[in-house]
C-alpha cells in the first residue's frame, strides 16, 4: 500500500511538472489563484482489527472551517492544497473488556489534489485526487488508558464538487471528498488489563463542505 502511494505521489509530481512547461508566463486570460473557506462536516467511515481483546472502533463526526489554496497552471488543471484540523472522540466498542474510552486525538491531514476543472460557464464541477499525510497531536487517551499512540500516515484522497459563480471573482462552493486513511494505534493499558494493546485503523473519512471562494 505504502509503495503504491509513493507512486501516485510520484506521478502527481510528474504531471504537475509537465503543466508547468506548459504554462507560459504572459497568459492573463484567468485567474492563477483562487481562495475557498468552507464548512466541512469529517464522518469517519471506521473499522478497526484490534489485537488479543477483539472489537471495533467508533470515532465521532467533526464540523470544523478549511482553508484552501489553488493554483491553476491553465482553465482546466490545477492543485489544490487542503488545510484543515479536527478533533475526534474515540472508543473501542464490543471488546472482550467491553467498551474502552479512549480520550480523544486531534488530526491534521493536510492534503494536495490534482484537479480538472469543467469550464463553461457559471456552473463549474470538478474532479481531483492527490496524496495526505495525516498527524495525530493533542491526544488524551481517556480514563481507562495510560497512553495511545497513533503513527503518521500518508493517505490518498478523491474529490469532488463545483464552483458557482456569482460575478467574476467571487462563487460559492460544494465540495465531496473521500480520504483513504489507515493507521497503526498502540494502546498501553497496563493497570486497567495488564497489558499493550495494537490495533490497525482504517478512518476513511467522508469530507462533505459548503463554502465561498475568491479568484485572484
Amino acid at each position: 500500500m505504502r509503495k503504491t502511494l509513493i507512486c501516485l505521489v510520484a506521478a502527481l509530481l510528474s504531471v504537475s511538472s509537465l503543466l508547468i512547461s506548459q504554462t507560459t508566463t504572459d497568459d492573463n486570460t484567468f485567474s492563477r489563484w483562487q481562495f475557498r473557506l468552507r464548512g466541512i462536516v469529517v464522518a469517519p467511515d471506521e473499522s478497526a482489527d484490534i489485537e488479543a481483546i477483539g472489537g471495533d472502533v467508533s470515532i465521532s463526526t467533526a464540523v470544523v472551517p478549511e482553508f484552501d489554496i489553488t493554483y491553476f497552471f491553465n482553465e482546466n488543471w490545477s492543485l489544490e492544497l487542503i488545510l484543515a484540523t479536527a478533533r475526534h472522540d474515540v472508543e473501542a466498542v464490543g471488546t472482550a473488556a467491553e467498551d474502552i474510552d479512549l480520550g480523544h486525538v486531534w488530526l491534521l491531514p493536510p492534503t494536495l489534489t490534482a484537479q480538472y476543472h469543467f469550464t463553461g460557464g457559471d456552473f463549474v464541477p470538478y474532479l481531483g485526487a492527490g496524496p495526505n499525510l495525516t498527524f495525530f497531536y493533542g491526544v488524551d487517551e481517556g480514563p481507562t488508558a495510560d497512553d495511545v499512540e497513533y503513527d503518521t500516515t500518508l493517505g490518498f484522497a478523491v474529490q469532488g464538487g463545483f464552483d458557482f459563480m456569482l460575478n467574476d471573482k467571487w462563487f460559492l462552493n460544494l465540495d465531496i471528498k473521500r480520504l483513504f486513511l489507515n493507521t497503526d494505534v498502540t494502546v498501553d493499558a497496563t493497570s486497567a488489563l495488564g497489558a499493550t494493546v495494537g490495533a490497525d485503523v482504517d478512518i476513511n473519512p467522508w469530507i462533505f463542505g459548503v463554502g465561498v471562494g475568491v479568484k485572484l
